[in-house]
């Protein structure tokens, strides 16, 4: 950043007639010639050069005079030969000189530059001079060997009319490189906000500031006032030019930018786009209760509709108008006849010949693996080693950018350009100071009056921040990759000595800066007379001083200190101090202490020198925090605490994400047992079976994550915490579903443990597959997201998933064997060498839960009257979470990525309670447009003579309505300060006339006489554009030129990095730096940047209009927010294409492994749906925020719902109840009685063990959310699900039924010899009845699925089964 700062000139070489006999007369003089320096001021930044008293006539000019009067005063010009002046040519000369300093920051705007030369040249030439000014000072010096009376201090009159016409061509002009006003940094205390006409004139006259060579009193009098006029004096009342007029010279008006007068006529921007409404109220709200009004309307219509039905059918049985219709128990309709093979679809045939593929190869597959359980063992082991192996190569992501950001996204894409193009956004290392508690105080300044000072600005804690501050930079260590010692240096940004800092160049920004960080500037104080009064003036006068003009090299008290930086910049108030209102920056509540260092990219070896200064700085602040002396409360950071402290509490975590898998594991082991005595406990008990399950689900995501090791896809910590999460909920349902089966179901005569092992397999796995190939091609979909972190948790989800299932197949069926080999043996667990005595009970153990959700839960909840509550409810509330989710709040605040108790949390809380100004934006142009053409000049720049539409006359447009383009201080333009840069009328760019370096550049520091020729010459016009050989030429020279206060247009700092040339000379990309609003939340992140995009937008279509512009050339908006905050653009539209892939297969997998069921499918699909919008309504209601980690979660919600939905789905779509109500009763009760126990309660306790995890995304996203999902997907998978399918689910597959009447016969001669082992309870009690006296064999409890093969029918019930199932 430049250091700009602006003089203001007084240019007063004057001389004085006596107070006493002063003559006010025109044609007279008061003073002429230059009398040497004035001896009262001290400190000056310029010579003080006064005039000789002389009162005597105005002279009449040579012909040099009179050319070197029209080229400085061309207003006084009479014509040759008849122009007089009361100047010499000396003071002209100085004049000029004086000028210069102020046409380096005025001339962008000639009617300007010309109005503030206009009056010093009236009380310098004028020949009326002593009309207008009144000498009252003057004293005797010695110049050139002889004493002469010298004037010292004058009075200046002019009408006010005059010196606001000219304040007001003046006030707008600004500074392009800090986008501030000029008129700042020449109103003294008083900045442009309280700058007036008088309060700029009397800066002007004032000697204390530097600049001015004597003292003037500017009196602006109203006209027709004469009361307080000396005798003679009339004020001046000359024509001052309007900022949009041209000069009598020929100079162009000023711009729009600096001339608001010049602008055109503007519409304001359209009003945003105001909220949906119907009749007033929000129209979301409206069409939402009409949908649910509908919704509900059509249902009951339908249970009205269907109750009307069932009643005529009754009736029409009674009357006997239907042949064999009737009534069963539950008052369903049955029509009693045999099924023909031509009544049976296409549907349920493909339904049937799936079930007994995957029934009959499972089988086989399970006996096998049962039967040979060590060696399957040993291979999984193997297998899984293998893929594990990988890990070595592991690599761990843990840059947000890289987690959040897709390298080929936009905002990536223009952060790699812009990195590559220019350095890297410096890393920044703060502290915000407060000291609460403090009393504030009032001081009386002398020059500024009384002023309220806060507890935190005072001297004590001034100078303790300084102690720290430069204990701070006194940092150093070791670095073994400079193999010396490190300091602060090595790794600091250093802009105006970037190639070789000293300790001194490098940036720290604080309010001791404005002392040069000196205790002795500090203490300083001297007497001061002013107005009569005298006062000791201190280090509070200075600070007033420079926070209002922190561009200046000298304050206006007799303390004569500077206010720049000693690193050559200047500190803006709001880098120095925060917590003010409007500009009372003494009641300030903060103080500030930035250290910006340069930011390496990861693989250069500073950026580990960066790193471990950042550490050492992070150790001094925290041990300086502890220590009992400390008087502040203040926050910190530095540029890597955000990576640290996410590292920090993710490892602090790990040991309650152990506990949580432990307490799921406690729970496993405890879950599956039988427990049918006390004293076959651990005989019963499934320990072993449990830790199996655990290594099972941890074996498969280690193999996942080995194998993606290997082909080089990194993970991250959302993978490490979240995966097994999901795996875990999906295969412990697995295990609970395979184990509950085995232990319900009953050994078959002659049948082995092997094959009984594989027959329950053969049951229970198409279903498993079913979900596990669901959840893994959601996954494997979810894999297409743009995303790094949501595309690396899908990729590894997924194949975790598949792996799981594969052990599950293969590993877990191996260890369930050898568990039912020693339970059979009466072994105990873990002690396998004991033996209990006690038998094992004769009948299958039904459990706990299959009992109660089969007597008591299914039929109250359906109920007639239950259902139709149900669904009412469970309407009501998606229908209000689809109005929920249309308001959930999308974003994540950064702070939410800290743990409780982290010191960023606090340092966020000061961020956003004391910084007063937003992140820098830059608008970078690519490559593809020349900048040394005229037009294209024109097209970027916003001083006389550009194009009122061009690029930095846009953003200045833009800052004018900050509320909605978050943009509040326009952009910097290297382009308007190379082009002031160049302009002869100051003194910045020069060539060498004696010497070496004849006709090299000449820097503003070098004396005049070695450097006499301009680079330019004056265009007479004031439109100053450089040919295409002169822009080349000079440029280098503008970036390499460091600014001071002869020159403060030079470009090191400020632009010497915001240009990029090739080797042929040629920009190839700059950059314009403007200033966004204080921006406090993801939401206003976002909408800054959708407002720069679009801004920058507008901008590249208007260039790409200059001609020879590229048509690919571009403008894009930078800053290092943006990367984090463009995923809210479009995280809505990537949300619904994610969640829409993961929705797909649910149903289509669905479809297929039950026969093209489609109304299954259907109704999985829209149970899964509901479970999903009805999460994101009750995070709108919880205050979860939508972002990638929620998204993560409800690509996860998805997978744990498919284990809630799938498993009952096809339950109910296999039974072969007569009516959908006992078919949903039978689900309820077998499938949902394993899935409680197997997802909602396995998942739960895991759950609640989270929310004791410190960081508050664990806290939010996985605790709340995964609550939220859990309960939710219990909800609908238990509760609303079996009453969806009571009422639409899909009839009974009549395929099933047709096979089981073809194996009448055969069931007919199975029951002459024993009783019969039923799968489907419907046939249990008849068949108990029928074979009373025959020697049973212990029947099983009612399985998860039905088996369709060796059904053992009576004839009795064959000969009248259903061909239409009613509910």
């Amino acid at each position: 950043m430049s250091s700009l700062f602006l003089t203001v000139l007084l240019i007063t070489h004057l001389a004085c007639l006596p107070v006493s006999g002063a003559r006010h007369e025109p044609g007279y003089c008061a003073f002429y010639e230059e009398c040497g320096k004035n001896p009262t001021v001290e400190g000056a930044l310029i010579p003080p050069i006064v005039p000789c008293l002389n009162d005597s006539p105005a002279r009449v000019l040579s012909p040099e005079h009179y050319r070197r009067l029209i080229e400085v005063c061309p207003m006084l010009d009479r014509g040759e030969n008849t122009t007089t002046a009361c100047c010499s040519t000396n003071q002209l000369n100085s004049l000029e000189r004086s000028l210069m300093l102020s046409k380096a920051v005025l001339m962008r705007c000639p009617s300007c530059a010309d109005n503030f030369a206009h009056f010093h040249c009236i009380t310098t030439c004028s020949p009326n001079q002593t009309t207008t000014i009144n000498v009252t000072r003057t004293m005797n010096v010695t110049h050139l060997g002889v004493v002469k009376e010298v004037v010292v201090a004058y009075q200046a009159y002019m009408s006010t009319t005059f010196a606001d016409q000219a304040f007001d061509s003046c006030k707008s002009v600004r500074i392009p490189a800090t986008g501030g006003y000029a008129i700042a940094t020449m109103c003294g205390r008083y900045g442009s906000a309280l700058c007036t006409p008088q309060r700029w004139y009397d800066f002007q006259g004032d000697s204390s500031n530097g600049l001015a060579p004597l003292d003037i009193d500017f009196r602006l009098i109203p006209e027709g006032v004469t009361e307080g006029i000396p005798d003679g004096i009339v004020p001046y009342n000359g024509r001052a030019l309007g900022c949009n007029e041209t000069t009598p010279t020929g100079k162009e008006a000023c711009s729009c930018q600096d001339c608001q007068a010049s602008c055109p006529i503007m519409p304001p921007p359209p009003a945003p786009p105001a909220p949906f409404t119907i009749g007033g109220v929000d129209g979301y709200l409206v069409l939402c209760g009409i949908l649910l009004c509908v919704l509900i309307l059509a249902f009951l219509v339908f249970v009205v509709a269907t109750y009307v039905m069932k009643k005529q059918r009754r009736r029409h049985s009674v009357r006997g108008t239907e042949k064999g219709k009737g009534v069963d128990t539950n008052g369903n309709d049955v029509t009693e006849r045999l099924i023909h093979p031509t009544e049976v679809s296409c549907t349920d045939r493909n339904s049937l010949a799936a079930q007994e593929f995957f029934g009959s190869w499972f089988q086989s597959w399970g006996t096998v693996i049962a039967s040979h359980p060590l060696k399957v063992l040993l291979v999984s082991a193997v297998v899984v080693v293998a893929f594990a192996t990988g890990l070595m190569y592991i690599e761990l992501t843990t840059d947000p950018i890289q987690l959040w950001s897709a390298p080929n996204s936009r905002a990536r894409r223009e952060k790699d350009l812009h990195d590559k193009l220019f350095d890297p956004f410096f890393r920044t290392n703060q502290l915000i100071l407060t000291a609460p508690g403090r009393p504030s105080q009032v001081y009386d300044s002398l020059l500024f009056g009384k002023q309220n000072f806060s507890g935190i600005i005072s001297k004590d804690l001034i100078l303790e921040l300084l102690t720290l501050q430069k204990k701070i930079q006194s940092i150093e260590f070791w670095s073994d990759e400079l193999n010396r010692t490190a300091s602060l240096k090595d790794v600091c940004y250093a802009p105006l000595n970037p190639s070789n800092p000293s300790p001194s160049d490098c940036a720290v920004n604080s309010l001791p800066q404005y002392f040069q960080n000196s205790v002795a500037n500090l203490n300083a104080t001297v007497l001061m007379t002013e107005l009569g009064v005298t006062k000791e003036v201190d280090w509070r006068d200075h600070f007033i001083y420079c926070v209002n003009s922190p561009l200046s090299f000298k304050d206006i008290t007799d303390l004569k200190l500077s206010c720049m930086a000693d690193y050559g910049a200047p500190v803006f108030p709001f880098l120095a101090v925060g917590g003010y209102e409007d500009n009372g920056y003494t009641s300030a509540e903060a103080l500030i202490l930035t250290f910006s260092l340069n930011n390496y990219p990861r693989d250069d070896v500073k950026f580990k020198v960066a790193m471990e200064w950042e550490q050492r700085f992070l150790d001094i602040v925290q041990q300086y925090q502890k220590s009992p002396s400390n008087p502040f409360t203040f926050a910190y950071m530095a540029e890597r605490s955000l990576e640290d402290e996410i590292s920090r509490t993710t490892a602090e975590d790990i040991p309650i994400f152990m506990i949580s898998y432990a307490v799921i594991f406690v729970y496993i082991s405890v879950a599956l047992g039988e427990y049918t005595s006390f004293s076959r406990i651990l005989v019963d008990s499934k320990f072993l079976v449990g830790l199996g399950g655990i290594l099972v689900v941890g074996c498969s995501v280690l193999a996942s994550m080995g194998f993606y090791a290997w082909i080089g896809i990194p993970s991250s910590l959302i993978i490490l915490q979240v995966v097994p999460f999901l795996v875990l909920a999906v295969g412990a349902d697995n295990i609970f579903i395979f184990v509950l089966e085995y232990q319900r179901d009953a050994r078959r005569p002659g049948e082995k443990r092997e094959e009984q092992i594989g027959r329950v397999l053969g049951n229970v796995a198409p279903s498993m597959l079913l979900c596990s190939i669901s959840e893994s091609v959601c996954f494997f979909l979810g894999g297409l997201s743009t995303m790094p972190a949501v595309r690396s948790f899908a990729l590894y989800a997924a194949l975790a998933v598949v792996l799981d299932f594969i052990l599950q197949m293969t590993a877990f069926v191996a260890l369930m064997s050898l568990d039912c080999r020693r339970q059979d043996r009466n072994r105990c667990e873990i002690a396998c060498c004991i033996t209990v005595k006690t038998p094992a009970p004769s009948k299958p153990n039904e459990g706990f839960l299959l009992p109660i959700m089969r007597k008591y839960y299914a039929p109250v909840l359906l109920h007639p009257v239950t259902r139709v509550i149900v669904m009412v409810v469970f309407i009501f509330m998606f229908v209000s979470c689809i109005y929920l989710m249309l308001h959930v709040t999308v974003g994540l605040d950064q702070e939410l990525a800290m743990p409780k108790g982290s010191y960023m949390l606090e340092y966020f809380k000061f961020l956003y309670a004391y910084f007063e100004v937003g992140v820098p934006a830059y608008f970078v142009t690519t490559k593809g447009f020349n900048f040394t053409s005229v037009v294209g000049m024109d097209a970027v720049c916003s001083s006389v003579g550009c194009d009122s539409f061009s690029l930095t006359q846009k953003i200045q447009y833009a800052t004018e309505y900050p509320e909605r383009s978050y943009l509040a201080v326009p952009a910097n333009s290297w382009v308007d300060d190379y082009i002031d840069w160049l302009n002869p009328g100051s003194k910045c760019c020069r060539l060498y006339t004696v010497g070496d370096n004849i006709g090299k550049f000449c820097p503003a520091s070098e004396p005049a006489l070695m450097c006499r020729q301009k680079c330019m010459s004056v265009p007479t016009n004031g439109v100053l554009r450089p040919n295409v050989e002169q822009f080349n030429h000079y440029l280098p020279d503008f970036l390499g030129n460091r600014p001071d206060l002869q020159c403060p247009k030079g470009g090191l700092g400020a632009y010497d990095k915001a240009v990029v040339r090739d080797e042929n000379g040629e920009i190839i990309a700059t950059r314009f730096m403007a200033y966004h609003t204080a921006l406090t939340n993801s939401q206003e992140f976002t909408a800054a940047l959708k407002t720069a995009r679009e801004l920058a937008h507008n901008i590249t279509l208007s260039m790409r209009k200059v001609p020879g512009t590229s048509p690919d050339f571009e403008v894009f908006p930078y800053t290092l927010t943006y990367v984090f905050y463009e995923q809210y653009l479009t995280i809505v539209y990537e949300g619904l294409f994610n969640i829409s892939m993961c929705l797909l297969p649910t149903f289509v997998v669905c479809c297929l492994l039950l026969g093209m069921d489609l109304r299954s499918g259907a109704l999985n699909l829209l149970t899964i749906i509901m479970i999903t919008v009805d999460t994101v309504g009750v995070m709108t209601l919880w205050g979860i925020d939508y972002n990638a980690v929620a998204l993560i979660n409800l690509v996860t919600a998805v997978g744990i719902s498919v284990e809630f939905v799938s498993h009952m789905t096809r339950s109910f779509a296999l039974s072969i109840r007569p009516t959908h109500i006992e078919r949903a009763k039978e689900a309820t009760a077998n499938m949902g009685s394993a899935v409680f126990a197997g997802v909602a309660m396995t998942n739960l306790p895991g759950i609640v063990v989270l929310a004791f995890a410190k960081a508050q995304l664990i806290q939010i996203f996985f605790f709340r959310l995964n609550l939220v999902i859990t309960l939710l997907g219990m909800a609908h998978g238990l509760i609303f699900l079996p009453v969806l399918l009571s009422y639409f689910g899909p009839g009974v597959n009549k395929a099933v039924l047709l096979r089981i009447q073809q194996g009448k016969t055969q069931a007919f001669e199975l029951s002459s010899n024993s009783l019969p082992t039923y799968d489907n309870m419907i046939f249990e009690d008849q068949e108990k009845s029928t074979n009373q006296d025959s020697n049973p064999v212990n029947p099983s409890p009612p399985p998860l699925y039905m088996s369709t093969e060796n059904k053992s029918i009576t004839g009795k019930h064959l000969e009248k089964v259903e061909s239409v199932d009613h509910f």
